[in-house]
């Protein structure tokens, strides 16, 4: 089975490089080789030039407040190109993974979203994850659609390292604490995806959108205070004190985009379907830790 990859440099598509080597061949494509998707003239010839059978989407435009004064940008990258992605898959018989968030939700509420609630967007990067979600599924492609939050590495930057950075700078931190979600590792999304793709190719049946995320819920400030005590338990030096880590409204720190307040998503629907089980946010988090410690 040949699998294209596209975004390989990414945190999942890291990730992703690591688990999809036991399904196939995979054929990585960053910008420079064609995978640009910005550019859908260059993005389907270098598809086409592949012919895959798994079209796996890893990448996307996420920078969220950008998007705001980027919006044709950010919906090339993020609705147009998995339009002719699913387009050139439909022709083809290829399945195509994508990865989307829990940004399409207005984030009312304080109950897990299932995947047949209501989109509501709040800002241009929602907007486009979800039109690139109903292009995918509009084309009559086989595919998988994952949404996910607040998704980590230890690769690159996250916000673990930004808190642990700040609390050995500083006295005091504040921290956002009425967003509620699920901390969730890429490795965690690699692993769930190539598990996902391999059933869904035998049982075509098992395609669809799913939620894809850790098991429980915590706040960015729970999370913040969670990784700082759990790196001063193993000695690393920091300045700012317990209760100095203060927990304040999404109101007191405003942005250009709006961020959903509640980000709980039910994987009821991927665990029954798939059999697998989710890990609770915290073991993936000091399996991360560990390793940048």
């Amino acid at each position: 089975m040949k699998i294209l990859l596209l975004g390989p440099g990414g945190q999942v598509g890291w990730e992703l490089q690591r688990s999809l080597a036991v399904a196939g061949e995979v054929v990585t494509l960053d910008r420079r080789q064609g995978g640009d998707l910005a550019n859908g003239e260059a993005l389907l010839a270098a598809v086409q030039a592949v012919a895959p059978q798994v079209i796996v989407n890893a990448a996307a435009y996420t920078a969220v407040d950008k998007a705001e004064s980027e919006p044709e940008l950010a919906r090339a990258i993020n609705a147009r190109a998995p339009a002719l992605l699913s387009i050139e898959a439909r022709r083809t018989g290829a399945l195509l993974l994508h990865y989307s968030t829990d940004y399409v939700f207005d984030g009312s509420g304080d109950r897990p979203r299932d995947e047949e609630a209501a989109i509501a967007p709040l800002s241009v990067y929602g907007s486009t994850k979800a039109e690139g979600e109903d292009a995918i599924r509009a084309s009559g492609c086989q595919h998988l659609i994952l949404r996910t939050s607040w998704v980590y590495a230890a690769r690159g930057g996250n916000f673990a390292k930004t808190m642990l950075r700040l609390a050995a700078e500083r006295e005091q931190l504040k921290v956002i604490a009425d967003q509620i979600g699920a901390p969730t590792g890429a490795d965690l999304l690699a692993d769930l995806s190539v598990h996902m793709l391999r059933a869904a190719r035998v049982n075509p049946a098992l395609t669809g959108t799913y939620h894809a995320v850790a098991g429980g819920e915590t706040s960015w400030h729970a999370y913040a205070c969670f990784v700082i005590e759990f790196a001063r338990q193993r000695g690393k030096p920091l300045k700012v004190a317990p209760d100095q880590i203060l927990a304040i409204p999404t109101s007191d720190y405003p942005t250009p985009a709006r961020r959903p307040l509640n980000s709980r998503l039910s994987t009821a629907k991927l665990q029954q379907r798939f059999g697998l089980t989710l890990p609770h946010w915290q073991q993936g988090v000091e399996r991360m830790l560990n390793e940048i410690l």
